[in-house]
């Protein structure tokens, strides 16, 4: 495919999508995807590395968010974002964690969102109590995760954008919470292993000592800084 869709020989997938704010401006946003391969034979959509957005703000100047999705590093990254809006002149992000171990990594919060400012040219992690009131509740307003490949438009419209979230059932995918939700994200904490792989943390608390448990980590080849072991056998 050509053109601002899907290129196979870049492995990028491009698009623009308008974003219509709280107080009802509507705003362009400018997405890109770069791609790896497919994860499986039988995979339809190859894997993403990255994506950068573009937010064009009303007052013509552009802000941009990055986001990576490797899990094979211990860097807190891999989020996708489902609602970005502007109040008194300051941008608001939502997200939330793209699978279990970004959800390990940004500390397993609950409600299982991150929420971000933009202050001083950079992007800034923010609670739930700092985040503007006329925000909590509102929901998914750009499109959320990617389209797929072979059905990619080089633009959508606000209602495109709703069409392509309208079969979101899953709250914290496209509502900011204003409360915990149960079983939040049904997955346990994983402990980086220093080599770009990661681990339940079964593996070292059902250890039957400290001991036994440090030197699981010995055998395992995990770094000291990474090993939890202090942590589960805390005065053992």
């Amino acid at each position: 495919m050509v053109g601002s869709t899907i290129s196979a020989c870049s492995s990028t997938m491009r698009w623009k999508e308008e974003v219509k704010l709280h107080d009802g401006k509507v705003i362009v946003a400018k997405r890109d995807y770069n791609l790896a391969g497919y994860a499986y034979l039988d995979s339809s959509e190859r894997t993403p590395l990255d994506e950068t957005v573009t937010f064009n703000l009303p007052n013509g100047k552009s802000i941009i968010w990055k986001n990576d999705f490797r899990n094979s590093v211990p860097e807190q990254n891999s989020l996708n974002h489902f609602r970005f809006d502007i109040v008194d002149g300051v941008p608001y992000l939502a997200t939330y964690p793209a699978g279990c171990i970004a959800y390990s990594k940004w500390g397993r919060p609950n409600p299982p969102q991150i929420l971000f400012k933009y202050e001083g040219d950079q992007w800034i992690r923010i609670t739930l109590d700092e985040l503007p009131p006329e925000l909590v509740g509102t929901t998914a307003n750009v499109i959320v995760g990617r389209p797929a490949s072979s059905l990619l438009k080089s633009f959508y419209t606000v209602e495109g954008v709703n069409e392509k979230n309208h079969y979101i059932s899953t709250p914290e995918y496209k509502t900011i919470l204003r409360e915990p939700i149960p079983h939040a994200w049904n997955c346990g904490e994983m402990i980086y292993d220093g080599h770009g792989g990661w681990q339940g943390t079964g593996f070292f608390s059902e250890q039957p000592s400290k001991e036994a448990c440090f030197k699981y980590c010995e055998r395992e080849e995990i770094p000291a800084q990474y090993c939890p072991c202090n942590r589960f056998f805390k005065g053992k």
